[in-house]
Order: C-alpha cells, then sequence, then structure tokens
C-alpha cells in the first residue's frame, strides 16, 4: 500500500491551518561546502506549534537546510551560507547575535542519541545551568522533573537520577535528549531523523512525544519515513537535490502533490 493511499488510516492530528502564525522565515537561502552548492535559493516557512517534515533522497539537502536554522553549520569551516533566516522578526544570522542564545532558543535533537557521559541528572540540568536559568537547588530539581516529565520519561528514571544516562535504553535515551533540549525553554525543536536508530515501540513513543510537544513548541523534524511525516506532521516540504520542490499541508502533499517530481517520490519510482 502506498504512503498516498495509507495516510487516511495513519494517526495523523488535526489538519493543518496554512494561516497559523509563522515562526521562522527562510528566503533565498544558498547553502556552499567549499566549491559545492548544497542548497539553491530554498525559501520556506515554519509555522508556530506545528510539525513540518523535511522529506526527500538521501543528499538532497534536507538536513543540510536543518542545521541552518540553529547555525550548527557554522562549525563546517568550508560552509558559507547566503539568504535571510529569521525567528519571530529576529535575523539569527545578524552579526551581533549570541550564537549561544539562538543554539537556546532553538534547540536540536539529533539521529543517534547523545546523551552526555553523565548522570541523568546532570544531563538535563547542564543547560540550565551554563545559561544562569536556575538560581536554586529546588529550582533545578523542578526543570529537571518537569523536562522529564515532558519528554515522557519522568516515571521511568525518576528513581534513577543519579545514574548515568548512557545506561538507558536507546528510545530511553532519544527521549532524554528531548528532555536535555526542553530544559533550556526553547521556542523551535529541530529533530534530525530522531527515530532512524530506533526500533518500531520505540519509534512510536517519539512520535506520540512529537504529538504532544507540538501544543508547547514549533517542531522542523527531518524524516526519510514517509509513513511517520505522514503521522506527525502538519505541514511537509519536498527537498530534491538541493532544491525545495513544494511545500504544503501534510495531507496534500501526500494525496494531491502539485509538482511532478513530489508525486514520482512519494509513490516510490525513485529515492
Amino acid at each position: 500500500m502506498s504512503v498516498a493511499e495509507n495516510i487516511s488510516e495513519a494517526p495523523t492530528t488535526e489538519p493543518a491551518a496554512t494561516n497559523a502564525p509563522v515562526k521562522m522565515e527562510t528566503r533565498d537561502v544558498n547553502v556552499f561546502y567549499g566549491e559545492k552548492q548544497a542548497l539553491f535559493d530554498v525559501s520556506l516557512d515554519i509555522r508556530k506549534n506545528q510539525v513540518t517534515s523535511l522529506i526527500g533522497p538521501s543528499g538532497c539537502g534536507k538536513s543540510t537546510y536543518l542545521r541552518c536554522l540553529n547555525r550548527m553549520n557554522d562549525v563546517i569551516d568550508i560552509a558559507r551560507i547566503t539568504g535571510s533566516i529569521k525567528l519571530d522578526e529576529d535575523n539569527i544570522y545578524d552579526p551581533n547575535v549570541d550564537v549561544v542564545e539562538i543554539r537556546a532558543r532553538i534547540g536540536m535533537v539529533f539521529q543517534k542519541p547523545n546523551p552526555f557521559p553523565k548522570s541523568i541528572y546532570d544531563n538535563i540540568s547542564y543547560g540550565p545551568r551554563i545559561h544562569g536559568i536556575a538560581a536554586t537547588k529546588n529550582e533545578m530539581d523542578e526543570i529537571v522533573e518537569v523536562s522529564l516529565r515532558r519528554a515522557g520519561l519522568w516515571e521511568e528514571v525518576k528513581d534513577r537520577l543519579a545514574e548515568p544516562g548512557t545506561g538507558l535504553s536507546g528510545g530511553q535515551q532519544q527521549r532524554l535528549c528531548i528532555a536535555r533540549a526542553i530544559a533550556v525553554s526553547p521556542e523551535v525543536i529541530l529533530m534530525d531523523e530522531p527515530c532512524s536508530a530506533l526500533d518500531p515501540i520505540a519509534t512510536a513513543r517519539i512520535e506520540e512525544l512529537i504529538d504532544e510537544l507540538k501544543d508547547n513548541y514549533t517542531i522542523a523534524i527531518v524524516t526519510h519515513s514517509m509513513q511517520q511525516a505522514a503521522r506527525v506532521s502538519q505541514r511537509t516540504a519536498f527537498f530534491h537535490l538541493g532544491i525545495l520542490v513544494e511545500e504544503g499541508d501534510t495531507e496534500q502533499i501526500f494525496t494531491n502533490p502539485r509538482d511532478e517530481r513530489t508525486q514520482d517520490y512519494i509513490t516510490g519510482r525513485f529515492g
């Protein structure tokens, strides 16, 4: 059964409102790694309190685009970015912008769970501590508990907070990483294939969590699974060869795409 045929059976959330406020606005974004151009004139809105999925074949530019949104490409010496990327009205590439602050406002969860080699408690408290968010031990305790509750992990680890985060299962580690991102009260959470290293049960739990988190956060997720995009997102953007081919409400993209390349991808003709 194709994704388009299956989408009506997937536990999708309510239809996306195209007129939802724009949280992040990107215009004419180009990315170069040395002489190689990886993205071409990408203009895309990430809408507030919605999940936007970025789909496309491997090497199409979706992860490169995601890393632009919190300046992760800055750590690559040969990377060069042109165009405009705004968080609300703030140009995140303004020379006067504090990159540390931007990355606190725009958190990121990576493909492979990467807890720090510290206790579960210290994994969560690390960000609030370096940002000076908690003034007292009681405040920090509350941040740790609230973050773990929002990540659906509190009941599983509340009696193990002093144990290493690396001792958790893969799915628990990924939820710990999500809790760590939440702990500094971000406005946007970026997820780069957060379920690709997880089994189906852990993947289902992360997908449920994403659906819950969108009430408080704006989420952009790169996924190689079109079924996952259909299940978790309200909007979907299809990338191919560094070009944003089209974007729109998820149901429209999967059932009535405007571009033949999108149709060919979602029906398995290439990718």
